[in-house]
């Protein structure tokens, strides 16, 4: 968690609240880190971070939205910002595709 409130403080943006909910609570088996925040400026964020080896695909991308939607439709709320903070590679066109769909994607996480 001081990782991550770090990695934001150094891009300007300043949480007032941050909670972690984990895959399980929204019934996924992913080794995945998932939060939702609120900033300052009373923008809410959902956060996910991604430490995996493999490279991160245009299915997975596919999957990270659907998991999106179920945490909108469990905590009732939709989200102005969508962070994907990521250490492996990724694939160009999961980028091009999250951009598209108004993601922030940050690649030089941890």
């Amino acid at each position: 968690m001081k990782e991550l409130t770090n990695y934001f403080t150094n891009k300007d943006i300043i949480f007032k609240q941050i909670d972690q909910i984990t895959p399980k609570e929204l019934g996924s088996r992913k080794k995945i880190g998932i939060y939702h925040a609120t900033s300052i400026k009373k923008e809410f964020y959902s956060i996910f971070i991604i430490d995996a080896k493999s490279r991160f695909l245009r299915k997975n991308a596919d999957e990270l939205m659907a998991l999106n939607d179920i945490l909108s439709t469990h905590l009732d709320h939709n989200f102005k910002k969508k962070v994907l903070l990521i250490s492996s590679p990724l694939c160009s066109k999961a980028k091009a595709y999250l951009k598209e769909n108004k993601w922030s994607v940050y690649i030089d996480f941890m």
